[in-house]
C-alpha cells in the first residue's frame, strides 16, 4: 500500500494516520536508542542498549538492539502504544533487528520511514603527501 492524498485521514486500528505515535530508532555504530513520541513530537518513552545493561562494544550489536526493542515494546504496550509508525535513522548494525524486536514484542507497525541524513557535499580530501 502506497501513500496517497487520503493517507493522513485513513484509519489504522481506529486512529487516523496523522495521530499515530511515532517510534524513532537511532542506530549508530556504538549504540541504538529507541523512543516513542506522540504525533506532535513530544517524547513519551526512551530506551537504549546501555540502559538495558549492555556495556561498551556490546551496545552496538544487533542482539542488543533486538533485546532493547523487545523490552521497549512491552513497556510501550503498558502505556497504551500498540500501533506505531517507525522512523529509522543511522546506519548502525541495530537497524533491522530493532524493527524486528518491536514486532516480536507485540507492536503493530504500519509504516517504516528511513530518515537518515545524507551529506551531499563530500568530505575534504586528505592533505598532499610530502616526500
Amino acid at each position: 500500500m502506497y501513500p496517497d492524498e487520503n493517507t493522513p485521514t485513513r484509519l489504522f486500528n481506529g486512529i487516523p494516520f496523522r495521530d499515530v505515535p511515532i517510534c524513532n530508532i537511532k542506530a549508530s555504530k556504538n549504540n541504538t536508542v529507541i523512543t516513542v513520541s506522540d504525533a506532535k513530537g513530544d517524547v513519551k518513552l526512551l530506551r537504549s542498549c546501555g540502559m538495558e545493561g549492555f556495556k561498551n562494544a556490546r551496545k552496538g550489536t544487533n542482539i542488543a538492539a533486538q533485546a532493547t526493542a523487545i523490552s521497549f515494546s512491552t513497556k510501550a504496550l503498558e502505556f497504551g502504544y500498540k500501533t506505531v509508525r517507525v522512523r529509522v535513522q543511522g546506519l548502525g548494525p541495530g537497524r533491522m533487528s530493532a524493527i524486528k524486536g518491536l514486532q516480536m514484542g507485540g507492536m503493530d507497525i504500519i509504516s517504516v520511514t528511513d530518515s537518515t541524513p545524507v551529506s551531499w557535499n563530500p568530505p575534504r580530501p586528505r592533505k598532499r603527501r610530502k616526500l
